[in-house]
């Protein structure tokens, strides 16, 4: 049996998640749904980052000690993912026992093996990325060193350090990334290597005093100091699969690793990660799948930048399958994509309103009208025949190929050949109607099946109501269906309303 483990980010919960967290964690419960339907053994995990001065500070402005702020912050996480319906299966938190009692035993084994080391360090800093910058890494505003990411100043640091030897696994770097195809699509991994042979390789701090960060994990061999939160965050990834105590589990699910990132963090995923699981003696990931920017306003969708669009906003207005088509729909690799409520709206109403709703709703009532909700199979129109098998066929390379956006395209163009086949055959104007019938919903069952892994809702409501099985999209045949016994005709989408003051509401 295949094995799929696939990996968001683990999140800041220093604020509600927002659509950029949904954009990824959506994007990565596509995948695992759709591997499920396959029969993979598959692994989803996703998480909060709970330490750190960001989430020290946010919980300290609360009068909050920091660990009943993330328990809290958890739940609110967890009640978001399932107002979503990602289908997770374990939810890692970096203040589980398990995961900083295998941050601590690697921390130490690196540092057994001569990679870490105390020095002094004095720059610049930027408490949103918990990260160090040297100069050309950051920008000038107003004579000022900023973070590029999060438009706000660098504060100066001067302390002692525990450093790791990142410049050491510089000629490792380079050979994975030109001589492994991990990286995908693959111009992500071009950057880095560009970057390594351009810049080279600086050591890193991971480690910081506890008079300053004293929330995080104790660095083991000196309790003056806590671990870096990368250093610690990145370590979810083995700590959930069990690194520590079970070798065949984790043996098991790491060399089927897929991690789901998001462009801005892909020189951690790359040269720091790598290197952490080179020096743990550890394989690279199978796959690092990088998406481009969900943007708003023409920057990356970020609290910190203040131009975020809030969960509850979008499934107010789309419901949740409304929701999770359209991010899946506008999910791109290559390029960012701006979020813009006109431009949803006009895909919700054409392609799942006009659309697949249209067909699904148009089809039920004339089965039950026509033929009392039951129809036998009838032979398929070889124009039908020949066309849907190959459309089958581009759906699941598009979802090998991780493009979930181009899959549900390809669904709803099955929709949009159903709702051509019924006006050109005019099934109303039939005293049987049968074959006609039972073709589109064909048409329909496929298209469904398709869309199983992103409407997840409506499929199952179609599924019932028609009377056919979600089944693995690698088997899905013409003609199987010996009887469908269609007992509704259900409104799947409802119509947005049409003053722009006021929210849709979709029936979900």
């Amino acid at each position: 049996m295949e094995v799929f483990y696939i990996t968001t980010p683990i999140y800041y919960p220093n604020a509600l998640p927002h659509v950029g967290h949904a954009y990824t964690t959506l994007f990565a419960d596509v995948l695992a749904r759709f591997k499920r339907l396959t029969g993979a053994k598959v692994f989803y995990l996703t998480g909060n980052d709970e330490h750190g001065l960001k989430i020290q500070r946010v919980a300290e402005s609360q009068n909050k000690h920091p660990k009943v702020f993330v328990d809290e912050m958890a739940e609110v996480f967890k009640k978001y993912w399932k107002s979503l319906d990602i289908s997770y299966d374990y939810f890692i938190r970096t203040t589980d026992e398990l995961h900083e009692k295998t941050v601590k035993e690697a921390f130490t084994y690196i540092y057994k093996k001569g990679y870490i080391y105390k020095a002094k360090y004095s720059g610049l800093y930027c408490v949103e990325c918990e990260k160090y910058y040297s100069p050309g890494e950051y920008v000038v505003v107003e004579d000022k060193p900023y973070c590029p990411l999060h438009n706000k100043p660098l504060e100066y640091m001067e302390e002692e350090t525990y450093y790791y030897k990142l410049s050491e696994f510089k000629d490792y770097l380079l050979d994975v990334l030109e001589n492994r195809n991990i990286v995908y699509p693959r111009h992500y991994a071009q950057e880095v290597i560009s970057k390594l042979k351009s810049e080279g390789l600086r050591d890193i701090s991971v480690a910081r005093p506890v008079e300053r960060v004293w929330w995080g994990i104790p660095v083991p061999f000196d309790e003056k100091y806590v671990i870096y939160v990368w250093f610690d965050a990145l370590l979810n990834y083995i700590s959930a699969i069990h690194y520590l105590d079970d070798k065949d589990v984790f043996t098991e699910h790491w060399s089927a690793a897929h991690h789901i990132i998001g462009k801005d963090i892909l020189w951690f995923h790359t040269v720091v990660w790598f290197s952490i699981l080179r020096a743990l003696d550890l394989e690279p990931p199978r796959k690092l799948i990088v998406h481009a920017f969900l943007t708003s306003r023409g920057a990356k969708m970020s609290k910190s930048v203040g131009n975020i669009v809030s969960i509850d906003e979008m499934l107010q207005r789309y419901g949740v399958d409304g929701s999770r088509y359209l991010l899946t729909r506008i999910s791109n690799m290559d390029k960012d994509s701006e979020f813009s409520f006109e431009l949803l709206d006009s895909v919700y109403t054409s392609e799942l309103v006009d659309t697949y709703g249209n067909l699904v709703r148009r089809v039920g009532v004339l089965a039950q009208k026509k033929c009392g909700g039951k129809i036998y199979r009838r032979s398929i129109e070889s124009k039908l025949a020949d066309e849907v098998p190959v459309k089958i066929g581009e759906y699941l390379d598009a979802m090998k190929s991780y493009e979930a956006s181009r899959a549900a395209q390809i669904a709803i163009d099955l929709a949009r050949t159903g709702n051509q086949y019924l006006n050109e055959a005019k099934p109303w104007e039939k005293s049987d109607p049968s074959r006609e019938l039972y073709n589109a919903l064909e048409l329909i069952r496929v298209a469904t099946i398709l869309l199983a892994p992103i409407t997840t809702r409506a499929s199952r409501v179609v599924s019932e109501r028609f009377g056919f099985t979600i089944e693995n999209p690698l088997k899905l045949r013409l003609e199987s269906i010996e009887r469908y016994n269609v007992a509704e005709a259900p409104i799947l989408f409802r119509k947005l309303k049409t003053t722009a003051q006021q929210p849709a509401q979709p029936s979900q």
